[in-house]
């Protein structure tokens, strides 16, 4: 048992080796997929009027939706990347290792670098770029402060964390794209 990969425009998204993709979550149309990345349940990754990459270890929590605008921004999202539950990512480019909270929605030209966090429930409004060490939240979003050392080397713990428990699911059978 496994979510739907479905394809658009005569366009089949591409998973990679060990991709956990849930019930109930739904891949469409022009997306590519990194080993080890894990769907939960409910997400949908529409790649229909532009595309949508996604790297590897990437750790997409349940009711989120990644999207794209088309004739404008692609979707683009770097290796070891935790986007937490219901969030929103809309035509922006999430760099390697940032971490994206809960609720939180990010528009159109935004940029989240490598080793940034939005917090939960936060707003990063189009073109706005969240720089690297910075935590950013509010609606608009705006930067609250500089991330502690510890908050730093612990952004990428969840993704070891969601890989091990995508791995129990597909051991028992559920999500397994290798055997869908």
């Amino acid at each position: 048992m496994t979510g739907l990969v479905l394809p658009y425009r005569g366009v089949r998204p591409r998973l990679g080796t060990g991709v956990f993709l849930a019930p109930g979550a739904t891949v469409i149309g022009d997306v590519e997929i990194g080993d080890d990345t894990n769907i939960w349940f409910g997400c949908t990754v529409r790649g229909d009027v532009n595309e949508v990459r996604i790297g590897a270890r990437v750790n997409l929590q349940d009711g989120s939706v990644v999207h794209v605008t088309g004739g404008g921004h692609g979707t683009y999202i770097g290796d070891d990347v935790t986007l937490g539950h219901m969030v929103l990512i809309h035509a922006a480019t999430l760099e390697a290792g940032s971490f994206i909270g809960m609720r939180a929605c990010v528009m159109d030209g935004a940029v989240v670098e490598s080793g940034a966090m939005v917090a939960a429930g936060a707003l990063v409004t189009p073109n706005k770029r969240v720089p690297a060490g910075e935590l950013w939240g509010g609606s608009p979003a705006k930067k609250l402060r500089d991330l502690t050392a510890e908050e730093r080397a612990d952004l990428t713990s969840t993704v070891g964390r969601y890989c091990g428990l995508a791995g129990e699911y597909r051991a028992a059978g559920i999500g397994d794209m290798d055997r869908a």
